[in-house]
């Protein structure tokens, strides 16, 4: 394999295999800002073009997730194009799902969309913006320019916990709470020329992603549109596919369910990958 470190409007690493078999994939992280360069590897060594990309966070960009241009992941696409690359898959995490399945949806080229720990809604800002400014509400993203619509997070809600924190009922308050904005800020999945991927936990305890895959799931079916949806009873936010390393909860948050369940999960999510990439045996 060969790695490229990626700077200026596209950031990241592209990792290339030793005989490529077609496959581009775009590999995002969520609000870790962590860049996904072994999961990348992971791809890579059976063949995909694997493109790790920071989407925030780096320099130039947004110091936080908020007001991201989508057309922030449009290079990332052309790159894969210009090395070759036939089919284009996107892989995101939580607020990188978030952003996976709202490129798809408008971009004709993405053959393949999944969304780990996904979300139905486009969310408020998580942190600043370029401004600095972190305490009001204001989208997660733009597209050409114009903020998307979005569900703003409870700021009267408080955890009955300490430590670390299961946010998952902030998320569930909000949408009662804003539930007239819901509608608006629906990620209109239905408009994906590709096919949608959905892996999620009921063990989660960051966000609902079980409820938000079944949500995406129900609206692709109502608009004629099957699915893949990868689930599991216990399994938490973070999904561990084969081969790789656990990272630890973070210190302000849970993520819930166990790293039994959270590879359990990996692994039905990585042979479903396999057989809709054509990657051979997991």
């Amino acid at each position: 394999m060969e790695e490229v470190a990626l700077s200026g409007a596209l950031q990241g690493a592209l990792v290339k295999p030793d005989r490529a078999n077609g496959w581009g994939l775009v590999v995002l992280s969520g609000s870790s800002g962590r860049l996904e360069t072994a999961r990348a590897r992971l791809f890579a060594e059976r063949g995909v073009t694997a493109l790790a990309q920071r989407w925030w966070g780096g320099e130039g960009q947004s110091p936080g997730i908020c007001e991201i241009p989508l057309e922030t992941f449009t290079p990332a696409v052309e790159r894969l194009l210009a090395e070759g690359c036939r089919r284009i898959a996107f892989l995101g995490v939580s607020k990188g799902a978030e952003a996976t399945l709202l490129v798809a949806s408008s971009d004709p080229r993405i053959d393949l969309a999944v969304a780990f720990s996904p979300s139905s809604v486009a969310w408020a800002s998580t942190g600043p913006g370029f401004d600095g400014y972190a305490f009001f509400a204001r989208s997660s993203w733009t597209r050409g320019g114009t903020a998307l619509p979005f569900v703003a997070v409870d700021p009267r809600w408080r955890p009955a916990e300490t430590g670390r924190v299961r946010f998952r009922a902030l998320f569930e308050k909000s949408l009662a709470t804003f539930a007239e904005d819901i509608p608006a800020a629906t990620i209109p999945v239905e408009a994906a020329r590709g096919r949608i991927m959905l892996v999620a936990g009921a063990g989660d305890v960051l966000w609902p992603s079980d409820t938000f895959a079944a949500q995406i799931a129900r609206r692709l079916a109502a608009h004629g549109r099957r699915c893949d949806l990868v689930a599991h009873p216990s399994a938490g936010h973070r999904t561990i596919l084969p081969g790789e390393a656990e990272h630890p909860e973070p210190a302000d948050r849970a993520w819930g369910g166990s790293p039994a369940a959270d590879r359990e999960l990996g692994a039905a999510a990585w042979t479903r990958l396999c057989e809709l990439m054509e990657l051979g045996l997991p």
